[in-house]
């Protein structure tokens, strides 16, 4: 009995398939068993082609970011734009022209007359050292570039690393087609294209770059627990420092995942090496920076860093105490360290608030800094600008957060976290819209990618038409309803009776004609036009409205205006006036070859508890004719969903075969010959039927 478990667990068919089809739902042509497992080294092998589709779709990527950015050049010319990018422009001239050291030590009495200004410790260096790297690089290999070409390309470049740092990032998260899915996204996302358009040379360009790769390499150490990935990341997070302002967003958003992390004991000793060696080595290296120095230890936004880094020595002890103490012991030193910790805390918190701090907090730069607050950027986001600057993405990322959460791990708390935080601080202050475009696209990624991997590919068609090619002569003529000719001489390249021409209607009602009649009268019609294959489209067992059963009403109306002593609609319907399928159905449509060819073996079929055997999912309705044979067919294939069933048609016997029947004999009048004929001898006994007669 054909089952659906068996039909899902049918190997597929493969490439080189051969031999016949058997009779069986879903026969597939024969081929090799599985090989050995592919190898990553050559594109001989899968691994080897997904990489190179992989790196073909993050080169288009960044082919696509940095066309899209290059309007202003284009349309215009090579020149920056803005205002703070020509500060930058100019100091990176001035590195450029004088060498580092200068940059560091440049007094720039042009500015801020007749004050002056020291710019090597009141910038953020990494833009203009970036700039003037790749520009060194550039004519030391004898390529000539004017120092304001690099600054104007720069930010362009930058967007396509950042589209590979966001791919790395959103595979470790989810996977690598998420991954590929959010490196487009990013891309050409309104909300990143606006800082960084060609000319805009400003340290966003280069930020959200090193911010992605921080984050990416944050993860990797969480994940593995390794002290080199480790450092790589503090390397990446002191590129970040030296780029822009927003490092702050990294230094409280990893120790928020690691007291999150706590929390939900998820502690584990790749959280503790990870945390300890970033905030030890990223803490030294941040503060090699001129502009942000002592910062580190003695401002209020790097002090959540400092605790919970207390916090994982604090918790890392116990746990070093708690196969060391008896458990008394344990939770005397235990409830005695959280009394000293929420008396800090309580302490704390007076002092904040009789000092008037703690009020005036939120609202201190527009109280007693109101040029802060009289900057465009600085002031809250709209929801307009939400839509303006994500778009499509706006929409779609929850379904990513809310897919992450319900399959909650380490990285994925991170990107919780990520998400929730930068959609607080995009509401605040619209210039951060800039750190929630990256995780937008990333958790958007990851829910379109969800669905992806979740649809059914239905390939019944093609494997379908493949096994004609394959398993059938190539002269074969295939006899099918005028909407698959085309896919059949296209795809299986069969002979075909009619297509979607349509152009001889007689012809496509004398194919309609077979499909109507029964299988005698079909069988006469095929040997005419001398089919060898019918090919035929159900539905039932899958649910597809679109099969033959649901076009074979019009395969009638065609072939009765031919031939309208054969066919007529009225017999295909109930007295009722119905067009069933199931046992109330015509007596003329439940031995109609279509009705046959459609429903054979699958009465034997259960799909589910809830219903019968032969239940058509398309009709809803069991079907009245299960027990369905074949004189003059024969089922060649059939395919996973039962989508496309073929059936060959039988050659005539070479010797027709005579039925046997009985001698009749007739009795009575043999006997009265025999009587007649043995009174003329004598009273001599015979024997009657032996046509012979005797005497005893």
């Amino acid at each position: 009995m054909a089952e659906p478990s068996a039909l899902e667990s049918k190997p597929k068919a493969s490439a080189g398939g051969g031999g016949g089809g058997g009779g069986r739902a879903g026969s597939k042509a024969g081929g090799p068993g599985p090989g050995p497992a592919p190898l990553a080294g050559g594109l001989s092998q899968p691994a080897g082609w997904q990489s190179l589709l992989s790196f073909t779709i993050l080169f288009l990527a960044w082919l696509a970011g940095f066309s899209s950015r290059l309007f202003a050049v284009i349309r215009f010319e090579s020149i920056i734009h803005e205002f703070d990018p020509w500060f930058n422009y100019r100091s990176t001239h001035h590195l450029a022209s004088h060498g580092f050291y200068e940059f560091l030590n440049w007094f720039d009495e042009r500015a801020w007359y007749p004050l002056g200004r020291i710019v090597g410790g009141t910038v953020y260096p990494g833009l203009m050292v970036t700039a003037g790297l790749i520009h060194w690089i550039l004519n030391m290999l004898n390529i000539t570039v004017h120092i304001r070409d690099v600054c104007v390309f720069l930010a362009p470049i930058f967007s396509g690393l950042t589209s590979i740092s966001t791919f790395l990032l959103t595979r470790e998260l989810w996977n690598q087609g998420a991954g590929l899915l959010a490196a487009c996204f990013i891309a050409i996302v309104p909300g990143y294209i606006s800082r960084s358009v060609a000319g805009s040379f400003d340290n966003e360009g280069i930020a959200i770059f090193a911010l992605q790769f921080t984050y990416y390499l944050w993860v990797k150490s969480v994940k593995t627990g390794s002290v080199s990935w480790t450092i790589c990341c503090c390397l990446s997070y002191f590129y970040m420092v030296s780029a822009w302002g927003g490092y702050v967003f990294i230094i409280n958003l990893i120790p928020l995942h690691v007291f999150v992390l706590l929390l939900m004991q998820r502690y584990s000793k790749r959280v503790y090496i990870a945390y300890s060696t970033f905030y030890i080595v990223g803490l030294i290296l941040s503060m090699q920076i001129p502009f942000v120095g002592f910062q580190p230890i003695r401002t209020s936004e790097h002090m959540a860093a400092a605790g919970v880094f207390a916090l994982i020595q604090a918790y890392a002890f116990l746990q070093y105490l708690r196969d060391r103490l008896t458990k008394q012991e344990f939770q005397t030193l235990f409830f005695l360290g959280v009394s000293l910790a929420a008396g800090a805390v309580f302490l704390s918190v007076i002092y904040l608030t009789y000092t008037g701090e703690w009020h005036q907090g939120w609202k201190y730069a527009k109280i007693h800094i109101p040029i802060i607050a009289s900057v465009s950027e600085h002031q809250p986001t709209t929801w307009v600008s939400f839509f303006f600057d994500l778009h499509i993405l706006v929409c779609t990322f929850p379904a990513g957060l809310w897919f992450c959460i319900k399959n909650i791990n380490d990285e994925r708390v991170f990107v919780a976290l990520y998400a929730i935080s930068a959609v607080y601080f995009a509401g605040v202050m619209v210039r951060l819209m800039l750190t929630l475009t990256p995780v937008v696209c990333m958790l958007s990624a990851i829910a379109f990618s969800n669905v992806f991997d979740t649809r059914n590919i239905l390939d019944d068609f093609r494997e379908a038409y493949y096994w004609l090619r394959q398993n059938t002569d190539e002269h074969a003529r295939v006899m099918s309803w005028w909407d698959y000719g085309y896919q059949i001489a296209g795809m299986a390249n069969r002979t075909t009776l009619v297509d979607n021409n349509t152009w001889n209607n007689s012809h496509i009602a004398l194919v309609g004609k077979a499909m109507s009649s029964n299988e005698t009268a079909a069988y006469k019609i095929m040997r005419s036009l001398d089919v060898d294959y019918v090919l035929i489209i159900f539905g039932g067992v899958i649910g597809y409205s679109g099969d033959d059963i649901n076009k074979f009403l019009w395969m009638v109306r065609i072939a009765e205006g031919e031939h309208p002593k054969d066919i007529r609609e009225s017999d295909y319907f109930t007295p009722q006036g119905e067009f069933r399928v199931d046992k109330a159905g015509s007596p003329t449509l439940l031995n109609c070859l279509m009705y046959k060819m459609s429903y054979y073996r699958f009465g034997e079929m259960q799909l589910d508890f809830r219903t019968p055997p032969g239940f058509d999912r398309t009709r809803n309705a069991e079907i009245g004719n299960k027990d369905i044979k074949f004189k003059h067919l024969e089922e060649a294939f059939t395919s996973e969903h039962w989508l496309v069933r073929i059936y060959k048609v039988k050659q005539l016997q070479n010797r027709e075969t005579l039925d046997h029947k009985p001698r009749v004999t007739n009795i009575l009048s043999k006997q009265k010959y025999l009587s007649k004929k043995v009174g003329s001898q004598g009273n001599y006994p015979t024997k009657v039927g032996s046509g012979l007669s005797g005497r005893w």
